[in-house]
């Protein structure tokens, strides 16, 4: 396959920290960038109203007779709760795990195991299987949270406009020998053809040359355009290997993908059918493939908040060149990304995969996003009981970088050993923050002012102040108490030591609050009075033996108080010890 140069260096500087600005001499694929860390962010924000009430206050305790009235059920999936038993405050899990359902997973039985396994978020991938099969997964996965006591939610990923092989002559993966010619075209036809591929789209081949290199699936086989006849291009192997079904391919010309504006909208109509599908069904989050700009993100929250019923939140996966190009508005408009290497590693050379990586996940936690690194972490796994070493050390990585969340794909969907790969994703994780910790690894970076207006900026000084006093303090636990998961998000921006618990009324926030790096979603109802809600969680936790006398926790808040007339925010910070 072929190579570039060194073309990811406004990732590098930007993580460095050698510079917060960058110019347009800082390219990535040949195309600016732009900075993604640090204080070379600029984003612009709507302001809004409102005056802001915060408090601090020290060994609070709830005014006499308070606990006589408090009552209530208090909604903590049965995996934290064991976690937290097992292995006290500091030891529960940090980094949220996805894993993709599919054929080998899809069972009431094995769902179940996943969810007592770690698994935070079920990822349906609409390219595979039908509406029925999908329906009955995310049926399952509802059944599991209500009936056991667990907090799954459900990502919907959506197939997107590609360019990719319909048919290539075999019901699935072929070989594909050096020195071997293969047509390749988008003409329709019956059957199977040797030789043969058929693509999906009519201007697959404009802008291509002879002399030009397709790129299977990022590497996994090569070709050199050795004659075009009208839109078919005639193609002779150079790096032989495996066609997989629905392979992806670019093209490459002197060391540089072929980029060309094939005007493929980033939703499809059968996208659009399946995003209904999802919104009738309750997903949680929806993730566009190959989103190009941000028109598209912006334009599916739109449709979402004119169709659904409940918030859904809409992820972006950064899986092609012109996203790159386009990251920061990309990043700003949706509500999280998914960093999809494999899909990326075919439009920008490999050896850039790492520090794009870095790059991502560290403007994302600039800009409050959650972030997931998806693709190959455990690939082996597919087809052996066992990883290598080398991929232990990619989840280690990405865990280091600090991302949201880690995926499993065709290793949960379609492997063997599915429960497996989940186990050595969060045993290597949970070693890997301990490690952190331990060796207090973690360098608080120059957070970046999200808010413009005063509320804004004053929540995001008390998440930044709260997160800090944690660490120094070395308090237990960080409880917030939130109606929309804002400041849970910007608790976790900081990636405190101590677990934070986030207690919220709202169901969709608690199924939001699951892609969040070290944030327990609890389920809880609220009331207009602090010291109630304080007093009623800690009780319900206490009875459940959950804390103990001593354990010190701080509390932060941003519930607004139902009978107000304004539009005042009551945002707060305590320190408590539990008495």
């Amino acid at each position: 396959m072929a190579v570039a140069g060194d073309l990811a260096v406004a990732f590098t500087r930007a993580i460095a920290g050698n510079s917060t600005t960058l110019d347009s001499k800082n390219w990535v694929c040949g195309a600016p960038l732009g900075s993604l860390c640090n204080n070379g962010v600029k984003v612009k924000r709507k302001a809004s109203g409102g005056g802001v009430r915060a408090t601090l206050q020290v060994g609070f305790e709830p005014k006499e007779g308070l606990r006589k009235n408090v009552e209530g059920a208090l909604g903590f999936d049965v995996v934290s709760e064991s976690e937290l038993r097992e292995k006290g405050f500091l030891g529960m899990s940090k980094t949220k795990l996805v894993c993709t359902i599919g054929p080998a997973c899809s069972s009431m039985e094995d769902l179940e195991k996943l969810a007592l396994g770690g698994m935070n978020v079920a990822r349906l991938n609409m390219c595979h299987n039908t509406r029925d099969w999908h329906l009955d997964v995310i049926r399952k996965i509802k059944k599991l949270n209500e009936e056991k006591g667990f907090c799954v939610s459900v990502m919907m990923d959506t197939e997107g406009s590609q360019i990719h092989v319909v048919d290539h002559g075999a019901p699935s993966s072929v070989k594909v020998e050096e020195g071997s010619i293969w047509l390749f075209t988008a003409n329709k036809f019956e059957g199977t053809r040797p030789r043969t591929v058929q693509a999906n789209y009519s201007g697959f081949s404009e802008g291509i040359k002879v002399g030009d290199e397709l790129v299977i699936d990022g590497g996994m086989a090569s070709f050199e355009v050795i004659e075009k006849i009208g839109n078919d291009l005639k193609c002779k192997c150079t790096d032989p290997g495996l066609f997989l079904p629905r392979a992806k391919f670019s093209f490459w010309r002197d060391g540089r993908i072929v980029e060309r504006n094939y005007e493929l909208p980033t939703l499809s109509t059968k996208d659009w059918a399946d995003i209904d599908f999802g919104i009738s069904e309750g997903v949680d989050f929806i993730s566009l493939s190959f989103v190009n700009d941000s028109d598209a993100i912006s334009n599916l929250k739109d449709y979402i908040s004119t169709k659904s019923p409940k918030p859904i939140r809409v992820l972006a996966k950064i899986e092609c060149l012109q996203a790159l190009h386009k990251l920061e508005k990309i990043v700003e408009a949706s509500d999280g990304i998914m960093i999809a290497r494999g899909d990326l590693g075919v439009d920008i050379p490999l050896e850039q995969i790492p520090t794009v990586q870095e790059g991502i996940t560290c403007f994302c936690r600039q800009m409050n996003k959650p972030v997931i690194v998806a693709s190959q972490l455990l690939e082996s796994m597919v087809e052996y009981p066992t990883p290598t070493r080398a991929e232990v050390a990619d989840v280690s990585e990405a865990v280091r970088q600090y991302a949201d969340a880690l995926m499993l794909s065709g290793e949960s969907a379609i492997g063997s050993y599915g429960q497996k790969a989940l186990s050595v994703l969060r045993m290597t994780s949970n070693r890997m923050e301990s490690w952190s910790r331990e060796e207090n690894q973690e360098s608080l970076p120059v957070q970046h002012q999200l808010g413009v207006s005063l509320s804004e900026r004053i929540a995001e000084q008390i998440c930044n102040c709260a997160a800090e006093m944690a660490d120094k303090l070395g308090v237990d636990a960080i409880f917030v108490y939130t109606k929309h998961g804002h400041m849970a998000s910007l608790l976790s921006r900081n990636r405190p030591n101590s677990p934070i618990f986030a207690f919220t009324d709202e169901e969709s926030t608690r199924m939001a609050l699951t892609l969040q790096w070290g944030v327990i979603p609890l389920s809880i109802d609220l009331t207009d009075d602090m010291e109630v809600n304080i007093a009623k969680s800690v009780d319900l936790l206490k009875a459940k033996g959950m804390v103990r006398q001593e354990d010190a926790v701080l509390v932060v808040s941003d519930v607004t108080p139902t009978c107000s007339a304004s539009s005042t925010a009551f945002q707060l910070i305590q320190v408590k010890t539990i008495s």
